[in-house]
């Protein structure tokens, strides 16, 4: 499985250009474009800038010697790259598994091309199976889960590894939605963004026009919209 995350990262760092403003995507696949991503600027003399979507991307690029600025410094981003959890025939995706999905939506929405990274088992016909998070403030989350248990969406607040309420990079905390199916998309995250309370949802909806898959066959497949 590494092994197609490495492929599909080396593949997407192809699309990364001299003097490009690039988005640093969270997550194991995501990783493995950083890593090339340094490779490059060590070995090629690569001239990016890099912007990132987490503590833990922030982290990595910094040690690969990627110069980073923050996305208020920058005018726009040319291109961000980032994994995905779960994508659909629609190319519409869940994110959030590593609990950054607020930074990625911030970074992705301020982005002129964007780019999802994957291997196959990613790639599902409906959206559900992976639980869906939702990024809440602490303030009333209490009353969030309920809303969401009297909804039916099976909530779980997301915890750490110490078995407490995780708290992300931004401050807040997540609830992930059990939903096993999600019918309609764009119906369940217009109802989530006009709920008080939700800071950001892991649907990223008509937000990628390319998908690079990593197949079992050790192939790169790259789809388009």
């Amino acid at each position: 499985m590494n092994n197609l995350k490495k492929l599909v990262g080396i593949e997407a760092a192809k699309f990364v250009k001299d003097g490009m403003v690039v988005g640093l995507g969270t997550g194991s696949t995501a990783a493995f474009f950083v890593a090339e991503l340094g490779r490059r600027v060590a070995e090629e003399n690569l001239q990016i800038v890099g912007v990132t979507t987490s503590s833990v991307t922030q982290a990595q690029a910094r040690e690969l010697g990627i110069p980073l600025k923050d996305i208020d410094e920058v005018a726009a981003i040319d291109l961000t790259v980032d994994g995905a959890d779960e994508v659909d025939l629609d190319l519409n995706g869940i994110k959030g598994g590593g609990a950054a999905l607020l930074m990625e939506k911030i970074v992705a929405t301020y982005s002129k091309d964007y780019i999802w990274i994957a291997d196959d088992s990613k790639m599902v016909e409906h959206l559900g199976a992976f639980p869906l998070p939702v990024e809440v403030v602490k303030f009333g989350c209490e009353q969030l889960f309920r809303l969401f248990d009297k909804l039916g969406f099976n909530p779980s607040f997301r915890l750490n590894d110490a078995g407490e309420r995780l708290v992300t990079d931004m401050g807040n905390h997540i609830i992930d939605l059990y939903l096993e199916k999600i019918e309609e998309p764009a119906r369940l995250a217009k109802l989530l963004d006009e709920t008080v309370g939700v800071v950001e949802h892991g649907l990223f909806n008509d937000m990628v026009k390319t998908v690079i898959v990593g197949r079992s066959d050790n192939g790169v497949k790259i789809i388009t919209k």
